[in-house]
């Protein structure tokens, strides 16, 4: 694989793929997952090639999908340029913007925030293997420590209490979603969809076209709220393009 870089020189990348697994995602079904080398230096350039291609980052690892017979998990991006929120996300926005403030800060470990993780993998994901796991080692290695690129935190601070971080990779075209957690007990406020929101506004403010919202899933409820904002492209392997209500895309 030969991303380029800030020289528009190509350097090697080796990749490494799994043996077949259990999916997280889908039930019944094998997984592969295709590594970049982890001992290779990927700074923020290099992963926009990456992300460029379908791949995501979890921690210091940055893998795709890459199972036998499926392609079910679709890279997704929005175009915040040409983004259109929907009556459901228009009201979000009109309830919370007034009362939320998004606070950028740097990505280090807070007490506050890792008290905030612990709390939302409990309540909405109580049998996933994050929530077995839930230890400030693990809270580090998947969100805080360095990786090469420049991560920051979004905050949302109800008055002054804490309510919700966005973890998101900046990136030259654009802002990466790389995980939200937020209060548990504010679910009617939408957290989740106010954090894909302010994570536009951002990207707009900063002149970057793109809102990276990683994999989605047609069959995935989980996913679902990603195909929700429209436009969306979807990465088939060659070229992005708009996903389709059916889950297939194509260009324009």
């Amino acid at each position: 694989m030969n991303p380029g870089d800030e020289g528009n020189r190509e350097r090697q990348l080796a990749l490494y793929l799994t043996a077949e697994h259990s999916c997280s995602y889908l039930d019944g079904c094998r997984a592969r997952t295709l590594f970049v080398d982890p001992l290779a230096r990927i700074d923020s350039v290099t992963y926009q090639a990456l992300v460029e291609q379908g791949f995501r980052r979890s921690g210091a690892h940055v893998y795709r999908p890459a199972c036998r017979g499926c392609a079910r998990c679709v890279p997704v991006r929005i175009p915040v340029g040409a983004f259109q929120p929907n009556r459901s996300q228009r009201r979000n926005w009109t309830r919370n913007a007034p009362e939320l403030r998004v606070i950028e800060t740097a990505a280090a470990f807070d007490p506050g925030h890792f008290a905030l993780y612990q709390r939302y993998l409990e309540r909405r994901h109580p049998a996933g293997s994050m929530a077995e796991d839930a230890s400030a080692e693990s809270y580090r290695r998947f969100l805080v420590e360095p990786w090469g690129g420049e991560t920051r935190f979004l905050e949302l601070r109800l008055a002054d209490r804490l309510v919700g971080v966005a973890v998101t990779d900046w990136l030259p075209q654009g802002l990466s979603a790389v995980y939200t957690f937020f209060d548990p007990d504010l679910d009617a406020r939408g957290l989740g969809t106010f954090a894909v929101l302010a994570q536009i506004v951002t990207a707009r403010r900063l002149g970057r076209p793109y809102v990276y919202l990683g994999y989605w899933i047609e069959e995935s409820r989980k996913m679902a709220y990603k195909s929700t904002f429209k436009p969306l492209e979807a990465w088939d392997g060659r070229r992005w393009g708009r996903l389709e209500r059916t889950g297939k895309h194509g260009g324009e």
